[in-house]
């Protein structure tokens, strides 16, 4: 989670929301990622998407069977359906998203009963890291 928290750092930096993501298999990094949505200017530049691609290059499969995915903040519709796609074993998230999040807050895409895959979930590692910087990030946009 703290290279995860790097890459949101990186993802502050550039002005981007700051979510990171790391994807780790068999205690290797496949894959790291920030937001880039403004950057890039694609809507599906999220963390958790770009890490899931890098990660499916790298292994040359796009099952990531086995795969847990560490990622600052609770992923969104889209992105909770693109770790079902990609059949992540395990998601580890630091803060919940109340206004965007369908793992625990506003939906739980990836214990739904009736779906072909379903992922172990971990919440609230290293929160108060991850809250801070999402909280320090909007609030110099406010001011």
């Amino acid at each position: 989670m703290r290279q995860a928290l790097a890459e949101a750092e990186e993802a502050y930096r550039l002005g981007e929301v700051p979510i990171g993501a790391v994807i780790v298999q068999g205690g290797q990094v496949l894959a790291r990622a920030h937001n880039l949505k403004e950057t890039s200017n694609d809507p599906t530049a999220h963390a958790e998407v770009l890490a899931l691609r890098r990660a499916a290059q790298a292994v040359g499969n796009w099952r990531l069977t086995g795969c847990t995915l560490y990622v600052t903040v609770e992923p969104c519709a889209m992105c909770a359906g693109a770790i079902l796609q990609a059949r992540v074993k395990n998601l580890v998230y630091g803060v919940i998203d109340p206004k965007a999040g369908a793992v625990d807050s506003l939906f739980n895409l990836l214990t739904f009963p009736g779906l072909n895959h379903q992922v172990h979930i971990v919440a609230g590692v290293l929160e108060e890291e991850c809250r801070e910087i999402m909280q320090r990030f909007f609030a110099s946009l406010r001011k």
